[in-house]
């Protein structure tokens, strides 16, 4: 459970009440999400767990069945002219004009950048281009790219001039080992920026490695979110103990009713209702060598498992541990 009071927390974007319906089918039913200022937020879901169409009424793209959008503050639509220039977005597959080299596509959109002069649009898109990686083909014609010189493209469109907001639905799509780990280092340097990032990926190991904090979508609804260290630490907390001795070391702590079970090289004991110092003092008076020590907490891939498996209507009682709260005008 996180404990900070969210109501409290300076957001960059915040839906209430969010809903969507094509020709009869619900794509995102009763989104409440809260973007913090300055975090870097992964939104995950399974495909067709409604994140697109969410960052699609976020950015203004897709008018909302039903529900609010905020975003820097501006109510959408109304706000949009205000919010729109201080962000940045790189929305499933960008389009650009094929018979322009990179260079030229960019420039064209540079021109229309409100928050760009016009002396400084060369040196921008060069910024640009060299930032994600694509210097040695800014020259050569769009359709010639391959689908991950077209993301760095469009990454690049996003990042033409500082944002206050950076939107990335799948970034890493179609980008090889070296391309995903530049896409990691731009979305540190704007976090150090203190520019918030909301990023949308089917790679955990990258939201973990890279995000502050996780929305988590199932079935077109909010099942999971807040920051990622707190999700993570509410979903069944452990701790390691490496021992060579490890039938006493679970007779022990069973006998003093602390949940313990054999791993390799020792004990994992269940940290629900103690605490570590109290697992490590029970062990050492029982005459227990405690050779190691370490936090062992749910890993991302287990817990979105957890949460997405069977259904959010199915599965009530599994999420409730995993419940965050809201601002108070959501409740």
């Amino acid at each position: 459970m996180v404990a900070a009071d969210a109501a409290a927390i300076p957001l960059a974007a915040r839906t209430r009440g969010l809903r969507k319906v094509y020709r009869g089918t619900v794509a995102v039913d009763n989104v409440d999400l809260d973007v913090p200022m300055g975090a870097v937020l992964g939104m995950l879901g399974p495909n067709g767990s409604g994140k697109t169409t969410t960052i699609r009424m976020l950015l203004g793209l897709v008018m909302p069945t039903a529900g609010e959008v905020e975003l820097l503050g501006h109510k959408l639509p109304d706000g949009a002219a205000h919010a729109l220039p201080e962000v940045g977005a790189l929305v499933e597959s960008p389009g650009f004009h094929p018979f322009l080299s990179g260079r030229e596509n960019l420039l064209r959109m540079a021109a229309v950048e409100p928050h760009l002069d016009t002396a400084r649009i060369p040196a921008a898109v060069a910024e640009a281009i060299e930032r994600v990686g694509l210097t040695g083909a800014a020259h050569r014609r769009y359709r010639g790219y391959s689908l991950g010189m077209k993301q760095r493209l469009g990454l690049a469109a996003a990042l033409l001039v500082p944002r206050r907001f950076v939107v990335l639905d799948e970034p890493t799509n179609g980008l090889d080992p070296a391309g995903t780990r530049e896409v990691r280092a731009v979305i540190a340097d704007l976090h150090a920026a203190g520019t918030t990032v909301l990023v949308s990926s089917h790679l955990l190991s990258e939201v973990e490695a890279t995000c502050t904090h996780v929305a988590v979508l199932n079935q077109g609804t909010v099942v999971a979110q807040g920051e990622l260290a707190d999700l993570l630490d509410s979903g069944n907390a452990g701790l390691l103990v490496t021992t060579p001795d490890i039938a006493r070391a679970v007779d022990a702590l069973r006998d003093n009713r602390i949940p313990a079970r054999a791993v390799p090289d020792g004990v994992r004991a269940d940290l629900t209702a103690t605490t570590a110092p109290l697992v490590v003092e029970t062990l050492v008076q029982a005459g227990v060598p405690v050779y190691e020590v370490k936090r062992d907490r749910t890993g991302l891939e287990d817990l979105f498992a957890r949460l997405t498996e069977n259904g959010a209507g199915d599965s009530d009682a599994d999420l409730a541990e995993f419940e965050f709260p809201v601002a108070e005008e959501a409740r």
